[in-house]
């Protein structure tokens, strides 16, 4: 089934995230990593665009976020701006880009805001990076968390796990978002959180909660673009798929193929023809190109 786009063209900002809450409406967030995506899913009446470290898994071939870089971060988040006219962009804080001090932390967040044209950045953990957190937004970066399973300390975990099953993490889980919030956070992605627990601390915050992973109680939802359509081998359990795009791109590149190969493409259609007497002319003065390109090897 599909929806339209939302009537309204005013750009979502992050007062828009705060002001969804209040109404109980629905956030919706989807990762895009290129123009021609950012494009797609903008004109599909998304809230924000998440250019996530997801890029070295879906795109750059990774088997993890973590090889993921700055410039790499930033050559995506650049192109998505590029595409997108109405949702909110936020640029993914890769691997070591915010955990090594706090002036680099700083000075690589601003890059996003400054050279790539996002409009918010995500950074995950929560107490640890809570004053962190502060000074971003002090300093005019809106800043969006990202607690529970978090994929760049994916070997602390010992894999992709949920998070918060027990009383304890989930006390935990509740005193991080807090503390982010209190940090000035615009809102804070939960993942791989039962859902129960997701439910019980989106009540306790006056800033949203997006989903993944996490169920329906949270404030918004974020998927993977190529989770959605279809596009990668791996369909993680919290993701619909909506298309089989990767199984049309490959039939579609097949065909081609089988018609570059059997010499039906390209069709009549697809070129034009010299004027009348062009190719004997051409064929009278090749002898001269020859000459003119031994000259030339000569020289």
């Amino acid at each position: 089934m599909s929806a339209a786009a939302p009537e309204t063209a005013a750009p979502v900002t992050t007062a828009t995230f705060r002001a969804k809450k209040a109404a109980a409406e629905p956030i919706v967030m989807i990762t895009a990593y290129d123009t021609p995506g950012a494009r797609l899913v903008d004109a599909a009446g998304v809230d924000s665009i998440l250019v996530g470290d997801s890029v070295g898994m879906t795109v750059l071939g990774y088997p993890t976020t973590l090889p993921v870089t700055m410039e790499d971060m930033l050559h995506h988040t650049a192109a998505v701006a590029r595409g997108a006219s109405r949702a909110l962009v936020v640029a993914d804080m890769p691997f070591m880009s915010y955990q090594v001090t706090a002036e680099e932390a700083l000075r690589n967040a601003g890059r996003f805001l400054a050279e790539a044209g996002a409009h918010a950045v995500k950074l995950e953990g929560g107490r640890v990076v809570a004053p962190l957190v502060r000074r971003m937004v002090d300093a005019g970066i809106p800043v969006m968390g990202h607690v529970g399973l978090t994929p760049q300390s994916l070997h602390v975990f010992g894999g992709y796990r949920v998070q918060a099953r027990e009383s304890e993490g989930a006390l935990a889980l509740l005193t991080d978002c807090l503390a982010l919030e209190r940090a000035g956070a615009f809102a804070i992605v939960l993942e791989l959180v039962p859902a129960e627990v997701a439910e019980f601390v989106s009540a306790q915050l006056a800033i949203p909660t997006i989903g993944i992973g996490a169920g329906p109680g949270c404030d918004g939802q974020v998927q993977v673009y190529h989770d959605l359509l279809g596009m990668g081998d791996f369909a993680p359990k919290h993701a619909t798929r909506y298309a089989e795009l990767g199984e049309a791109i490959r039939a579609a590149v097949a065909s081609y193929a089988a018609d570059v190969r059997s010499r039906t493409a390209p069709a009549e259609r697809h070129f034009t023809h010299a004027e009348e007497g062009v190719i004997e002319e051409l064929r009278a003065s090749a002898s001269l190109a020859r000459a003119a390109v031994t000259g030339l090897e000569e020289e």
